[in-house]
């Protein structure tokens, strides 16, 4: 086979250390069996390697500023652990619910869970609508799940009164944010903002949708 079907893993950015502080050795490990057995099981694209590092775990981490001390997090569709289990290695003082649909996943989240010692993650197999009666937490994030207008409605309920809100967007969540404005008046959105995160660490900055919700009377 040609270098090409074997693409390189990226190494790991100066940055890293900056983001990750003390829990850059967790981190590095979960980095080395996703690019390992990510492709395999389904987890990253055959193109991902290149840019694990900076598209994917970086990405995720920046977000680790925003997470309430102490707090409960839920996150929606965590896939092969973005952001949700990348945060739980990198804030040990939050507790987080990585909730995923699939079997598959659910497994390696579990097994990630156990490698690397997280006492502070659990996996909650199914999607979020299935948990709207089921608990309540302090924030809730997702990256890549879906669009805003499809996204609130189904987060919302699992917020405390006054909870948060942090999905990872792209380019066009400005254009999101305007087609979901029913549902976040719905919801009783408030201090709705779009924030860069990484900016002098990451090539490419992270955008963070963010929004408190109060969801009681």
């Amino acid at each position: 086979m040609t270098t090409s079907d074997h693409p390189t893993v990226e190494l790991e950015p100066s940055a890293a250390i900056d983001i990750a502080g003390d829990r850059i050795e967790p981190l590095r490990a979960f980095a080395a069996d996703l690019a390992e057995r990510g492709e395999e099981l389904g987890l990253i694209g055959p193109l991902e390697l290149p840019r694990l590092w900076t598209r994917h775990l970086l990405n995720s981490a920046v977000l680790a500023p925003l997470v309430r001390e102490g707090g409960r997090v839920a996150d929606i569709g965590t896939g092969g652990g973005m952001p949700g289990l990348v945060l739980a290695i990198i804030r040990p003082d939050a507790r987080f619910l990585l909730i995923e649909p699939m079997e598959r996943r659910c497994n390696w989240l579990t097994e990630q869970i156990q490698r690397l010692g997280l006492d502070n993650a659990e996996v909650r197999r199914g999607r979020a609508e299935e948990f709207h009666d089921a608990f309540e937490v302090d924030q809730v994030t997702a990256r890549a799940v879906t669009a805003l207008r499809k996204l609130v409605p189904i987060t919302a309920p699992l917020l405390r009164d006054g909870g948060e809100m942090l999905f990872l967007k792209g380019l066009s969540v400005e254009t999101e944010i305007e087609a979901a404005a029913k549902v976040l008046r719905k919801h009783r959105a408030s201090d709705i903002r779009v924030e860069e995160l990484g900016a002098g660490q990451l090539a490419e900055t992270t955008r963070v949708f963010r929004a408190t919700i109060r969801s009681h009377d």
